[in-house]
This record gives C-alpha cells, sequence and structure tokens, in this order.
C-alpha cells in the first residue's frame, strides 16, 4: 500500500517521491505515475522494461479498449477495476469501498481530475 500512496504523490508533481521510489527499488511505479501524467518516454521505458501491464493500465485509463482487453485476458482484474475507477466508474469505485481500499478511491480522483484538466499528445503504443 505504500508504494501505491507514493503513487499517488508523483501523479500530483511530487518529484522527490519519484526520486525515492528509483532509488528504493520502484522505478516502474515511478515511470508509471509520469506516463499517467503524459510522459510518452515513461510509456517506452515501461515496454522497453517489459512492464506491459502497467503500459496496459495507463493505456487502458484512457479507454483504449485494446489494452483494456489486454489486461483482462492478462487476468490483471485488478488493474481494471483500478482503470474503471480512474474514469469515474461508480462500481469500480464502490469495489474499492466495499475491499476497504479507500487509498485507491483517492488515487482515482487524482488520476481523473489530471487527465480531465490537462491537454495530452496522444502518441502512445498501441497494444
Amino acid at each position: 500500500m505504500k508504494i501505491w500512496l507514493a503513487f499517488g504523490e508523483v501523479i500530483t508533481g511530487n518529484q522527490e517521491i519519484s526520486g525515492w521510489l528509483v532509488n528504493n527499488g520502484f522505478p516502474e511505479v515511478a515511470a508509471l505515475a509520469h506516463a499517467v501524467s503524459g510522459s510518452e518516454e515513461a510509456t517506452a521505458w515501461l515496454f522497453k522494461n517489459k512492464f506491459f501491464h502497467l503500459a496496459a493500465f495507463d493505456a487502458a485509463i484512457d479507454e483504449n479498449v485494446q489494452a483494456y482487453q489486454w489486461l483482462i485476458a492478462n487476468k490483471h482484474t485488478f488493474l481494471v477495476v483500478f482503470a474503471d475507477a480512474c474514469r469515474g466508474k461508480q462500481e469500480a469505485i464502490n469495489w474499492f469501498h466495499k475491499n476497504k481500499m479507500e487509498a485507491f478511491v483517492l488515487i482515482a480522483r487524482r488520476i481523473k481530475y489530471l487527465r480531465d484538466n490537462t491537454t495530452f499528445d496522444y502518441h502512445k503504443k498501441k497494444f
């Protein structure tokens, strides 16, 4: 849970926490946060380092159907629900509440706010 909370902080632009993730063995989490924030370089890093599930999660947040289906086919159910929550789907939000994982609701809201209020240049890899 601590790592996901750090992820949520990086989403809001906390570069110090991003550095902490990189220096403490979680560069993929920092890369995911930057990918979610629109970094094509971070997305490329996820692919290059074979973190396909995290790259797919990032794309699924953007309603990339192929990425979403890839997550389902590869049994990344948690990431499917998390992507749905990031898009504001009430059923997914309810699932997190039911499973006492409210922190993910807060992170999902941060991501939704970021995505709803930022203009991105989408040239990310396809699934």
